[in-house]
């Protein structure tokens, strides 16, 4: 377990991206002076996060990045490789039941992973904490509330496979976890607009330590694009993707791309040479790399969780971020049948954004 500590703490906290984490941190900053009886809420020693650990290199390199910030914070942090393997699920979770067991308080960043859905049938913990996972909190909130089977947007309305019909029973009792109860509460903690769920505690994430640890940022003149992983999800036809970024580079004058941790490497080499971007692959999530910075004045962006999160990031740096649409004529035929509404749904309910047109 490359060195890792011991699980002994009544909090354990479950990711497996570097925004999960993140949003592990913006939580025990926000929380930190909450009093529970005589004690701080959530001291850092109390606090175990296990990383979860993918296979992505981009992802499991920033993922490295946030597990050092989060031991400069005072966490502990066990690295599991959870998927180093066939035998690796068995192993990680047989060595997580027992402390699994114990812990009071669970965190998890992403309430539609299979593997976070194992560990919830083990837990008995009377507090369980759903951190940002950014756009997927809305459809966790809205599945949660309409008494709907976990499933991502991207794959609603498809039909389920054998894994899904195996894996449903697991399921079904993670989702009655993750509703509260006389004997479980349930918190979610977010920057997301999402609807009140009978019973769920919503607190809002401001981003406050991410603004308290870095920056204010060196603002450019100019723009810079994010990028995003419509297209590696199914959603969005490549070619009209690169036609996009072309066409709002041009536009706005951007220069630099902004890579999201899943967009693939054929994918960007085809924008560097046919649009002229600089392509940047960043180490750390793009809420921390835009607060310390250089970064441009303004930020264009599909629509995607950064619409959200970027502007309390950089609250008060005189940034502007930009959405511009997706077209329904992007959309691949293997896209879910929800996929545009669920989009057009992320880029109405940002605030302090401008609203782009999609380029037809």
């Amino acid at each position: 377990m490359n060195g890792t500590p011991a699980t002994d703490a009544s909090t354990l906290a479950f990711v497996e991206s570097p925004v999960q984490l993140l949003n592990v941190l913006e939580w025990a900053h926000a929380t930190a002076g909450t009093e529970a009886g005589s004690e701080a809420r959530n001291r850092p020693h109390d606090l175990t996060v296990v990383v979860l650990s993918p296979t992505d290199p981009m992802t499991r390199g920033q993922l490295r990045r946030m597990a050092e910030l989060a031991r400069h914070e005072g966490m502990r942090v066990r690295w599991e490789e959870a998927r180093g393997g066939a035998g690796a699920p068995f192993q990680t979770i047989g060595g997580l039941a027992s402390a699994l067991r114990r812990a009071r308080r669970v965190v998890i960043g992403d309430p539609f992973s299979r593997y976070v859905q194992l560990l919830l049938t083990i837990t008995r913990a009377r507090e369980l904490v759903v951190v940002d996972d950014g756009t997927a909190t809305m459809e966790f909130i809205a599945q949660l509330t309409g008494g709907e089977r976990l499933v991502r947007w991207h794959r609603r309305g498809g039909r389920r496979g054998p894994r899904d019909l195996v894996f449903g029973p697991v399921s079904a009792v993670a989702r009655r976890r993750l509703t509260p109860s006389r004997a479980r509460t349930v918190e979610v903690f977010t920057s997301m607009p999402v609807e009140e769920a009978p019973g769920v505690t919503v607190t809002a994430n401001d981003f406050g330590w991410t603004r308290a640890r870095f920056g204010p940022p060196r603002v450019s003149r100019g723009a810079d694009l994010v990028g995003t992983s419509l297209v590696e999800t199914g959603v969005v036809d490549p070619d009209r993707y690169v036609e996009a970024v072309t066409a709002l580079a041009r536009a706005h004058g951007a220069t630099r791309y902004f890579a999201h941790r899943r967009e693939s490497a054929d994918k960007l080499h085809r924008l560097a040479v046919e649009t002229g971007l600089e392509i940047v692959r960043p180490d750390l999530p793009l809420e921390l790399i835009a607060r310390r910075g250089p970064i441009g004045r303004l930020i264009l962006s599909f629509p995607s969780t950064v619409v959200h999160t970027l502007p309390l990031a950089l609250a008060g740096t005189g940034v502007r971020v930009a959405v511009c649409d997706v077209d329904p004529l992007w959309l691949r035929d293997t896209a879910s049948p929800r996929a545009q509404g669920f989009l057009a749904g992320v880029t109405t309910t940002a605030r302090d954004v401008q609203r782009l047109p999609a380029l037809g």
